[in-house]
C-alpha cells in the first residue's frame, strides 16, 4: 500500500519537472535573452529632427514690410547654438525649426520697440546637401532628402566599387562626431542603418 507521503512525494518531483521543461522551452524560444538582440550603434547618439537647425547649419534671414530695407543675414549656426542679429545680439537658433525662429525674431524686434508691427521676417535653411565619397562608383555631394540613411547614401552614389571596405565606413556629422559603420551587418539588419542628416559626409575607405 502506497502510502499519503510518497504520493506526495511523486507529485512533488513531478510538478517540479515540469516546470524545469517548461524553462527549458522558454530559454529556446527566437528573441530570448539579451544575445539575441542588437545593441545599438557604437558612438551614434539622437540628433534633432532634420527639419530643425543644428550647429554649422548656414540660417539665411530676409526682413521686409519696412522703410528702410535691411539687408539679408546669413550666418552659420555657432558652436553655441546662436546666431548674431543686427540690434538683437546672440539668439538661439539650434533646434528649432525655421518657422519657430522666425516668430520669434520677429516678436523680439517688435518688443523691444526696433520696429513696428509691419515687419516681416522670413527664416529658411539653405539648400541641404550630404556627401559621400573614397571607394563608392559617383563620389559627390546630393541633395539631402527626409529619411536618408548611410545605406541609401550609398546607394545614390551608385554604390560600393570593387575596392570598398565595407565594414569600416565613416560618418562625420555637422558638429565634428565621427564613427564607423559596418555596411555589411546593417544590410542584415536594418536597425544597425544609421539615419543620415543635412551637412554629413561618409568616407568608403579602401581595403587592404
Amino acid at each position: 500500500m502506497i502510502g499519503k507521503r510518497t504520493v506526495r512525494g511523486w507529485l512533488a518531483v513531478g510538478l517540479l519537472g515540469g516546470l524545469m521543461a517548461l524553462a527549458g522551452c522558454a530559454s529556446t524560444e527566437p528573441g530570448a535573452g539579451y544575445g539575441n538582440t542588437p545593441p545599438p550603434q557604437a558612438g551614434v547618439e539622437p540628433l534633432p529632427s532634420s527639419d530643425r537647425f543644428n550647429v554649422g547649419e548656414l540660417v539665411v534671414v530676409t526682413f521686409s514690410g519696412l522703410d528702410t530695407p535691411i539687408p539679408p543675414h546669413e550666418e552659420k549656426v555657432k558652436e553655441d547654438g546662436t546666431i548674431t542679429l543686427l540690434y538683437l545680439g546672440s539668439v538661439t537658433a539650434v533646434g528649432k525649426t525655421p518657422g519657430e525662429l522666425q516668430r520669434e525674431i520677429r516678436s523680439a524686434y517688435i518688443e523691444r520697440g526696433f520696429f513696428r508691427e509691419n515687419l516681416t521676417v522670413t527664416v529658411r535653411a539653405a539648400e541641404r546637401f550630404y556627401f559621400v565619397g573614397g571607394q563608392v562608383r559617383s563620389p559627390n555631394r546630393y541633395p539631402y532628402t527626409e529619411g536618408m540613411t548611410v545605406l541609401k547614401a550609398i546607394q545614390s552614389a551608385g554604390d560600393f566599387n570593387e575596392f570598398a571596405k565595407q565594414t569600416r565606413v565613416q560618418v562625420t556629422r555637422l558638429d565634428g562626431r565621427t564613427f564607423i559603420v559596418d555596411c555589411k551587418k546593417a544590410r542584415r539588419n536594418p536597425k544597425y542603418d544609421v539615419p543620415l542628416y543635412p551637412g554629413d559626409r561618409i568616407d568608403v575607405p579602401r581595403s587592404l
